[in-house]
């Protein structure tokens, strides 16, 4: 291997794609903040986020004629602090984001690797696995979860991590059939290694890229779906701060006070169009073609 090759001088490659990103720059920038107002919630806002207050009902943000130095954003229909249920939503949806993104990858991830690898009637029994779950409408199925155990965060992100493992599967499954034929596969085979350790330490160790890129992306579309249901009613229910049913609270007071339904919207954009920029600027980044 040459020096040009090595580890370190392609770290150093690396490091310098994935810093001159204008969208690795942005979006990681909007994401960082995000995550630092979602942490630090409890301090960046006194007021308890499900905590009512009648008197104070409608309250008007900063901006607005009649508003109130004590909540700066206003407050809902039931007097509840809108600031803190702003930086409380952002925490339920970045768990939920993080949360089943990683349970639906570790599903997805190890089926396409059994089906990559393996091949034959293995690969036709996962492929029909993914046919089958590819037939499922999201919200259909959300709604018999939600008929059978209730409506609740807890159901919805079982349910979505049981839903949208297709594709990592898919994606992990054409690498593998890629890199199952490579020499150091083979080479690891002549010294009688097991199938599972050849997956683990010498298949998916080389998909680890990929896996950013799917699992970056995808933490957005569970984002704009835990929103989408719980608008719906079939995930957070009240008291809850969601941001999806902060919107949905709001949509009956649309023509009066349309800055119910902006602040959660202007915040749930604003969290998706972050990830969506960080997942282009390390895909790109990482994209050896370029």
């Amino acid at each position: 291997m040459s020096i040009a090759d090595s580890p370190a001088i392609r770290r150093r490659k690396l490091f310098k794609g994935l810093s001159a990103s204008s969208a690795i720059r942005i979006g990681g920038g909007l994401l960082a903040v995000i995550v630092f107002v979602a942490i630090f919630a409890p301090w960046l806002s006194s007021h308890d986020p499900i905590a009512q207050d009648l008197g104070k009902r409608m309250v008007p943000p900063f901006w607005y004629p009649g508003s109130d130095p004590a909540h700066l954003l206003g407050t809902d229909h039931l007097g509840r602090d809108y600031l803190a249920r702003l930086l409380y939503g952002a925490r339920v949806s970045l768990l939920i984001g993080l949360g089943v993104t990683l349970c639906a990858g570790f599903i997805g991830t190890m089926l396409g690797l059994a089906a990559g690898y393996f091949g034959g009637r293995v690969d036709m029994a996962i492929s029909f696995i993914v046919t089958t779950r590819l037939s499922l409408p999201i919200v259909l199925v959300a709604l018999a979860a939600v008929a059978l155990g209730g409506a609740s965060l807890k159901t919805l992100a079982i349910v979505l991590s049981l839903l949208l493992w297709d594709r990592f599967a898919v994606v992990v499954r054409a690498a593998a059939q890629s890199l199952r034929s490579r020499e150091f596969v083979q080479a690891t085979q002549s010294f009688g290694a097991s199938h599972l350790y050849i997956m683990l330490h010498g298949i998916l160790p080389n998909l680890r890229n990929t896996l950013i890129v799917v699992a970056t992306l995808e933490i957005a579309n569970v984002i704009l779906l835990e929103a989408a249901l719980s608008f719906l009613g079939l995930g957070a229910q009240p008291p809850t701060p969601s941001w999806g049913l902060m919107i949905a609270e709001g949509r009956e007071h649309i023509l009066f006070d349309p800055w119910l339904i902006a602040l959660p919207g202007a915040g749930l954009c604003l969290l998706i169009l972050a990830v969506n920029l960080l997942g282009d600027g390390v895909r790109d980044a990482l994209d050896e073609r370029r």
